[in-house]
């Protein structure tokens, strides 16, 4: 390599870079990114909502950003022989070059999940993904900055990185996958052309020494080779970096590498604009911060009629939203002090409505069923309206998680007027304070130690808050509402990431070997 290509270069700056997001789940798109877009819907987590809400924003806001993804052609249920020429027409008049990209294979068309929890099938699936990507798209696209998400899209920096692509990857939680360059090679991806650019489970010799005996770590390789690297809340990058929940060792130095070069930062997500009271269809009543006394009582009494529990417009109601894992949710705090705290407030009329999946959703039926909590407590899969109907209907929401990247629920709650109840960790420490009624703060109700107890400190807080006189209570929920619809929203969210592909795009690179 010359002395001139080793130099680094500054990028010409463009007005309106192109963008690539590459995401393996995805909730929606903007209608107007083309004529497919409002079928397209597949999620595991978070990071589908995530992605659908950067991207809505982002092309709200006039970016010219593509999304990769891949065709699962069950999951979206497109019947190609439905589409009306004349709309066609009208997408290819509007928008002349598609921007949704689909990874064609047949490993996609035929599931029915994102994926199946079957290590070799899940793995199989990112490689066949990146391969579609690394192969078809980004050359079709020829994207002035690449947005990758997780292990399933690991490998993509190290070859923009190859390519001297700025490429930003998000690091939406801790899971990875080990895999070696034979393996990754006989999937169609000519990873001769990037391998040192990979994160290896052991110090990389040569090529010949590492392509069959020594495995590519999948996310500590996307956070080694990105140019630049976000987590998805400013705690929980910290919370990588000090060594916290178990991280593995090689992602904290990856990502402390990248925090101490200025190349990376934390980015809170923002819940999808849908989740808005004043127009929310999925409510009997929809409401504001000026009447939500009102509007939310309406609510309660129609989730109450509908899940069988006791009608009673003052029965204080925790709500819990999210799914049942006891790995990281902390749904056993809950069953630790379910029966004692429907038992302490059984004269309030307290009631705990549970709409997710998961785990540990069979100890609550246990419970109920054991203890005759019926009318007390209410147990259900995961039913989108039936769970926006929860926010609405409920006054607090339970999210006591041993750890949290980010978490929507808690900034989700206090838009429709329920008040989150949270450990102190992660997204949820960046999101919401603890109430102060002696000087008019806080969002919420905090606690320190994740154990039961903490818990129950937590939720007995709470109830100090509910036994308040009613107009304190509205003042302080109208409050909350209008700063929480202020705070947790697309257009935050979008400028922060706006500003890092701007900084992205203005470093100086080196020239490709």
């Amino acid at each position: 390599m010359s002395e001139s290509e080793a130099r680094p270069r500054r990028r010409s700056r463009k007005r309106n870079p192109r963008i690539l997001m590459v995401t393996p789940e995805i909730t929606y798109l903007p209608g107007g990114m083309g004529n497919m877009a409002n079928s397209m819907r597949a999620k595991a987590g978070g990071m589908a909502d995530v992605s659908a809400s950067l991207v809505s924003a982002l092309f709200d806001l006039g970016a010219d950003v593509h999304v990769a993804l891949p065709h699962y052609r069950r999951m979206f249920n497109i019947d190609v022989g439905k589409l009306i020429s004349k709309e066609l027409l009208k997408y290819k008049k509007k928008l002349p070059r598609a921007r949704i990209h689909l990874a064609e294979d047949r490993t996609f068309y035929y599931r029915d999940n994102v994926y199946n929890g079957y290590a070799p099938d899940d793995s199989k699936f990112a490689l066949v993904f990146q391969r579609e990507v690394i192969n078809n798209i980004i050359p079709r696209v020829a994207p002035d900055l690449i947005h990758c998400n997780d292990w399933m899209t690991g490998l993509i920096p190290a070859m923009a990185r190859r390519m001297g692509i700025p490429c930003l990857f998000t690091v939406h939680n801790i899971h990875t996958f080990e895999i070696t360059l034979d393996r990754i090679e006989d999937s169609g991806i000519d990873a001769a052309e990037f391998w040192p650019h990979l994160f290896y489970k052991w110090p990389a010799g040569n090529y010949e020494d590492v392509r069959n005996s020594n495995p590519v770590d999948l996310l500590a390789s996307g956070v080694f080779s990105a140019h630049y690297i976000n987590t998805v809340s400013p705690t929980f990058l910290n919370e990588i970096v000090d060594g916290y929940h178990l991280i593995p060792e090689n992602i904290r130095h990856e990502v402390s590498q990248k925090q101490l070069s200025g190349c990376a930062s934390g980015i809170l997500n923002a819940p999808d604009p849908s989740y808005d009271p004043t127009r929310d269809d999925s409510l009997s009543v929809n409401y504001s911060s000026v009447d939500h006394g009102e509007g939310k009582l309406a609510n309660k009494q129609e989730l109450q009629s509908r899940m069988s529990l006791n009608e009673d417009l003052h029965a204080p109601l925790f709500f819990w939203p999210s799914r049942l894992d006891p790995v990281q949710k902390g749904p056993e705090l809950l069953t630790d002090i379910l029966f004692d705290l429907v038992s302490t407030y059984w004269d309030e009329g307290l009631q705990v409505l549970l709409v997710a999946n998961g785990a540990y959703q069979r100890y609550f039926h246990d419970i109920v069923a054991f203890h005759n909590l019926f009318g007390r407590v209410a147990v259900c899969d995961f039913d989108e309206s039936l769970s926006r109907l929860g926010y609405a209907a409920s006054d607090f929401t339970l999210m006591p998680s041993r750890f949290e990247p980010c978490g929507l629920p808690q900034m989700v709650g206090p838009i429709y007027g329920s008040l989150p109840i949270v450990h102190d960790t992660g997204g949820l420490h960046d999101t919401i304070s603890h109430i102060e009624l002696s000087n008019g703060t806080g969002n919420g109700f905090v606690f320190d130690t994740y154990d039961s107890g903490g818990l129950r400190w937590a939720v007995d807080r709470a109830m100090d808050f509910y036994r308040q006189p009613q107009d304190v209570r509205e003042r302080y929920v109208g409050r909350i509402m209008d700063e929480s619809r202020d705070s947790f929203n697309h257009d935050v969210t979008a400028q922060r990431y706006f500003d890092v592909y701007e900084e992205m795009l203005q470093r100086p690179l080196i020239n490709k070997y």
